[in-house]
């Protein structure tokens, strides 16, 4: 199995990084990460330049589709070229957004009425295209969903992991990542965030 981690120009490394390298701690269990650009070359809020693992067409075959942040999300969506460039499909794909990332799930219609985490500065842009935003970290419903806060992208790769490899795989992916003294209490924390989240897995 496949994960697209979208990454455009301008994006924060936080949630790239984060999500892709704990969703590749499950590699030996067949799910795979990459990140994925519109251009080979794309340059970090920081000034960070990283070749993409894959182009963005990869999208249209990945598993799992997350649409990472940065400070271009509105002119990622005022973009009509690359947003048809994200032939997304909840029926038969995972699909989840990271901080401003949402903002181009709304504006591809992906929210319908199910409401949304994000960040603090893209919350009124969301709330702006109908969409109710959460004073929460990570909610899902079906096969989508958000995530709000840069470190809440762990929330966002474990929920990936445990809808496609199993929850076992992801506390071990949690497990490797987490503070020495604190690993059996970030597990269960990220563990119960997701499952808050996520009704169908309380």
């Amino acid at each position: 199995m496949q994960v697209a981690v979208v990454t455009f120009d301008g994006f924060n490394e936080l949630d790239s990084f984060i999500a892709s390298g704990l969703i590749n701690r499950s590699r030996a269990h067949g799910l795979t990460a990459y990140i994925t650009t519109p251009t080979p070359v794309v340059t970090s809020m920081n000034g960070v330049e990283v070749t993409g693992q894959r182009p963005l067409e990869f999208v249209a075959e990945a598993d799992v589709v997350l649409i990472g942040s940065g400070i271009k999300t509105r002119d990622v969506v005022a973009d009509d070229s690359l947003l048809a460039a994200l032939p997304l499909d909840p029926a038969r794909q995972l699909i989840g957004s990271q901080c401003s990332g949402a903002l181009v799930l709304a504006k591809l219609g992906l929210l319908g009425s199910m409401p949304a985490c994000t960040d603090t500065i893209t919350r009124p842009w969301v709330e702006a295209c109908g969409v109710t935003v959460l004073d929460a970290p990570f909610h899902a419903d079906g096969n989508i969903a958000t995530a709000g806060g840069c470190l809440a992208s762990q929330y966002l790769a474990a929920w990936a992991m445990v809808r496609t490899v199993g929850e076992a795989a992801a506390r071990d992916a949690i497990e490797y990542a987490a503070p020495v003294g604190e690993k059996l209490a970030t597990v269960e924390r990220v563990m119960a965030a997701v499952r808050t989240g996520e009704p169908a897995l309380r």
